[in-house]
């Protein structure tokens, strides 16, 4: 018996020596913590005492994993808005800093994915390989850094490429009332981009998940997701998730700008943005001013805003377009949040319920809607043929109104409506169908030189579709030169014509061919 407890007993002694000689070489270190004390929880925010050398905007750590960002700094407590669901905490929990500033993750392992604020993947679809963290909240670039909005960025819209035409670089709000369209212009821009070197970013703030839900679908539908990145905080997320929703995304979209890279980005929308930037400022206890809004709302979105540029050569030569969505109650644009955007904004594109209901799609409403940038940036054939077609839009607008009162016309009154009529049955376009330069820049010069006027208005859409895929079929080469920006030429206008004469000549009635 004693001889077998003597392997157990040199087992002992070994871990016993182990241990001796781990304790003669431990040397213990002192690390000082900064730990806060909760004194109050409210919906979305904490006030916590203590932290006295905590920075604004750094991320503190909270029981259960649960993150915030300090927010206010005041002489005895800060006030720090929740990233996360906060039913877990209570007054007395202790608080934790992390020494760093809100960041994300950027790099093209983000590109097909679909990841909340904070960079955590919503899609199942594994792990994202992080090439860098950047700041959510970065400076906007110098005046001297930027360059000019000189190349266009096609929406794929004939309204909105011929009349409204936005540029790389630019911010053009979309804005008009719920249900009329917003998101559908914002999504077929998205798509028109494929092929066209063009990153996009769908940032959604504060959407329903059904409906973010049906744009992820259409875009991996479309085969979009290859060179997009959807960034979601949904309806029932705190609002302090929703409020870093856009600069997150902005931060994300920057990285591919510096590096060379043209980015679209889509808030959709800012009109959520500010609703959550309202609860947390009124439950912070900060003074409202106008419409129960801070002051600093303007603030927050010119400095979201105004990091959309493009920039020089020296600074990477990339270029960030924001499409902003506002949303605005009984069209009026006047309201505080749509005013002040579109004072930061270099221009809008205004969606009509009047025109969604009577079935007009897009319903771009032309005389509201303007662009203080594109002009300059619209490729030369669009300036030939489209010169002068937003005047007489707007005269042909004006007629049609003055006409429905019964009034005897001339006949040239008579034939400007009737073109008119046929503008505006070319503009409309079905969803998620954007067009090449060449087809819209062929329909757009029929219809201003009057080749559909003996068209039957009900097959206007069917003349167009014809004259689209002969134009594509057997002008490559006028194609090509429209699409580098060259000149439409007198043979090339006579050569577009004379397809689309030949093509709408079976569309007419017998009289008219006769």
């Amino acid at each position: 018996m004693k001889g077998s407890n003597e392997p157990v007993q040199a087992a002992i002694n070994e871990s016993f020596s182990s241990m001796k000689q781990v304790l003669d070489t431990y040397q213990p270190q002192l690390q000082t913590r900064e730990i806060g004390i909760v004194k109050s929880v409210s919906e979305g925010i904490a006030i916590v005492a203590g932290l006295p050398n905590v920075k604004a905007d750094e991320i503190v750590r909270f029981p259960g994993n649960l993150r915030g960002i300090v927010f206010n700094l005041d002489r005895n407590e800060v006030s720090i808005i929740l990233l996360g669901n906060s039913e877990h905490l209570q007054a007395g929990d202790r608080v934790y800093r992390t020494g760093r500033v809100t960041d994300v993750p950027v790099g093209n392992g983000l590109l097909g994915r679909v990841i909340d604020p904070t960079g955590i993947p919503q899609d199942n679809l594994g792990k994202i390989e992080i090439e860098d963290r950047l700041p959510i909240e970065r400076e906007a670039p110098a005046i001297m850094d930027r360059d000019p909005v000189t190349v266009p960025i096609q929406t794929g819209l004939k309204v909105v490429d011929a009349l409204i035409p936005v540029g790389r670089g630019q911010r053009e709000l979309i804005i008009g009332d719920r249900q009329t369209g917003k998101t559908a212009i914002a999504i077929d821009t998205i798509l028109n981009q494929k092929d066209k070197n063009v990153i996009c970013i769908y940032c959604a703030i504060g959407q329903r998940t059904s409906a973010v839900a049906k744009v992820i679908a259409r875009l991996r539908e479309k085969e979009a997701m290859d060179y997009c990145l959807v960034v979601v905080s949904k309806g029932e997320d705190p609002p302090g998730l929703q409020y870093i929703t856009p600069y997150a995304a902005t931060t994300m979209g920057e990285y591919f700008m510096e590096r060379g890279r043209d980015v679209l980005i889509v808030y959709d929308d800012l009109s959520r943005h500010a609703w959550a930037y309202r609860q947390l400022s009124l439950l912070l206890r900060r003074p409202p001013g106008r419409e129960a809004y801070p002051g600093d709302i303007f603030y927050i979105h010119s400095r979201l805003l105004e990091r959309s540029t493009h920039l020089r050569k020296e600074k990477g030569g990339g270029s960030l377009t924001a499409l902003p969505i506002v949303e605005t109650q009984a069209q009026n644009m006047s309201a505080y949040i749509p005013t002040n955007l579109i004072s930061i904004t270099d221009g809008q594109i205004y969606l009509s319920p009047e025109l969604f209901r009577q079935g007009i799609l897009p319903a771009v409403d032309v005389g509201k809607s303007v662009s203080r940038v594109g002009g300059k940036t619209q490729l030369p054939a669009y300036r030939s043929v489209a010169g002068n077609l937003r005047l007489s839009y707007s005269q042909f607008q004006e007629l049609e109104v003055f006409a429905r009162f019964g009034t005897q016309l001339d006949e040239n009154t008579k034939q400007a409506i009737e073109r008119g009529r046929r503008v505006r049955e070319i503009l409309k376009q079905p969803e998620s169908e954007p067009l090449s330069v060449v087809e819209q820049i062929a329909v757009l010069l029929s219809v201003s030189e009057g080749v559909f006027d003996n068209v039957p208005l009900d097959r206007i859409e069917e003349v167009s579709r014809a004259v689209r895929q002969a134009v594509v079929e057997n002008l490559t080469e006028v194609a090509k030169r429209i699409t580098s920006g060259e000149q439409l030429t007198a043979a090339d206008r006579d050569a577009l014509l004379n397809i689309c004469r030949e093509v709408s000549l079976s569309f007419q009635t017998n009289n008219d061919r006769e």
